[in-house]
């Protein structure tokens, strides 16, 4: 089988890891299925986010978009089902958060909430349930990105994809080289998706266009040592004020801190403290546009009678270098046309009031590729399949993972989409709390790999 996947940021790296693992392998001469990406963009290891803001555009689909992100119990479940080792890298690059503190700009504690989801463990020995890891996305992609052979992603921007009911799919490139034919195209290419448009090929323009939700965020680090015993260990801190949104958390482990790839353990805080603020901009403008100095001022002014230490201390020292808009997509009718996939922010951007951009990505992708590989087993039998019963296998493996997944991730978005209106308004506080507090455990404690088993039960 031949399978295309466009984009190289988490979604579509992680895809081709799933991919890797799951399918099993084909009969007759093949000894494995040929699975690429295609991104537009430089995946070079070696340069920093920092140095590719500087040379490139900001594109949903590469990994500087947005600095920082929580996986929580879910997601990561996902990683270890995966590679053990993955997880313990993707936990050692960042920071185990155990409790989740939301505080009001005059400082005052308005509840403090658990994170954990269920323990993963089958050790009798380990009763600790699973945290939440906060990371940066650059370390994240970093490395899912390091376990994808070089030769297996090409830079290559696809500028059309045509769904086929019949035969291959077909995608065409910007270099004007001949057209690549696929039997299986996964969108993982961000809310700008080429691949999205294939679903919907009597559109002449995108008809669920990315939506600007008029927020933007900035952020940064500051010393930890500058704050050192104002922010409680392995905390996730949210304040909320009238005129906009704080946060901030230890970035990372002490270097010496005995469990620090452990997402079971709550180490000791390293050298950094991680910081974010959130607030509304009617019209977004490019950040090639705009003069950071007079962003930091502004900041600086709109969190000066926030009583806070901690903020106050980040606002006296901050510099901002990067803004991000927050762009969401509306709900799509489907996520699979003909054997082209969407996964991730190419199938529903969820805005950062979800909590589980990057969590619900992972679901994507390990749901999708368990399916693939129990159609190809259900549907080959001891002879190499045809071209029509690939397609079947393929369309019924996408059909399921749509049924699946859409109810979940619009759920949360219907979620977040509440909790962000209330970041407007503030004096709907305790509302926002109530509405957090009963939503968290249903996402945290899912487990799609079970979810997807019982898919495959209910087909007997």
């Amino acid at each position: 089988m031949k399978i295309v996947i466009i984009g190289a940021g988490i979604a579509g790296c992680m895809m081709y890891l799933e991919l890797q693992k799951h399918l099993p392998k084909p009969s007759g001469s093949q000894a494995s299925h040929e699975i690429t990406i295609y991104e537009a963009y430089s995946t070079d290891l070696d340069v920093t986010p920092e140095q590719r803001q500087r040379n490139e555009d900001t594109h949903s689909s590469t990994l500087v978009v947005g600095g920082g992100l929580g996986i929580g119990a879910n997601g990561l479940n996902v990683l270890r089902r995966l590679d053990e080792d993955l997880l313990k890298e993707i936990v050692r690059n960042g920071y185990v958060t155990a409790t989740s503190n939301l505080k009001s700009k005059n400082g005052w504690l308005l509840m403090s909430m658990k994170t954990t989801g269920p323990s993963a463990s089958r050790s009798k020995d380990l009763a600790e349930n699973m945290h939440t890891v906060a990371s940066s996305r650059h370390s994240l992609w970093k490395a899912l990105r390091s376990r994808v052979p070089e030769e297996h992603i090409v830079n290559k921007r696809i500028l059309e994809v045509i769904a086929r009911p019949d035969g291959k799919n077909t995608a065409r490139l910007d270099d004007g080289s001949p057209e690549i034919e696929a039997d299986l195209v996964i969108g993982a290419d961000g809310v700008r998706s080429t691949a999205k448009r294939a679903l919907f090929p009597d559109s002449k323009e995108d008809p669920y266009p990315p939506r600007y939700e008029g927020l933007v965020g900035v952020g940064g680090f500051i010393p930890a040592a500058d704050v050192k015993g104002l922010v409680e260990k392995g905390s996730m801190n949210f304040i909320f004020g009238g005129n906009g949104f704080f946060g901030y958390f230890f970035s990372e482990s002490a270097s010496n801190a005995e469990h620090r790839d452990s997402p079971y353990h709550v180490s000791e805080p390293g050298d950094s403290l991680a910081w974010w603020s959130t607030y509304q901009i009617s019209e977004y403008l490019n950040r090639k546009s705009l003069d950071m100095v007079d962003v930091s001022r502004q900041l600086r002014e709109r969190h000066s009678d926030w009583k806070d230490p901690v903020v106050q201390k980040i606002v006296r020292s901050l510099s901002v270098q990067s803004m991000y808009p927050t762009w969401t997509s509306p709900p799509l009718p489907t996520w699979e046309r003909d054997g082209v996939v969407l996964v991730g922010d190419a199938a529903h951007a969820l805005p950062p009031t979800s909590g589980q951009g990057s969590s619900q990505a992972l679901e994507d992708v390990e749901a999708f590729a368990l399916l693939m590989a129990h159609h190809l087993r259900k549907d080959s039998g001891q002879e190499e399949m045809t071209e029509l019963e690939l397609k079947c296998a393929i369309t019924a493996a996408a059909k399921q993972y749509t049924t699946l997944r859409q109810p979940r991730v619009t759920a949360i978005l219907k979620n977040a989409q509440q909790m962000q209106e209330r970041k407007r308004d503030m004096g709907l506080m305790q509302e926002y709390i109530i509405l957090m507090t009963g939503q968290l455990r249903k996402v945290i404690d899912y487990n799609i790999a079970d979810q997807v088993a019982q898919v495959i039960a209910s087909e007997n």
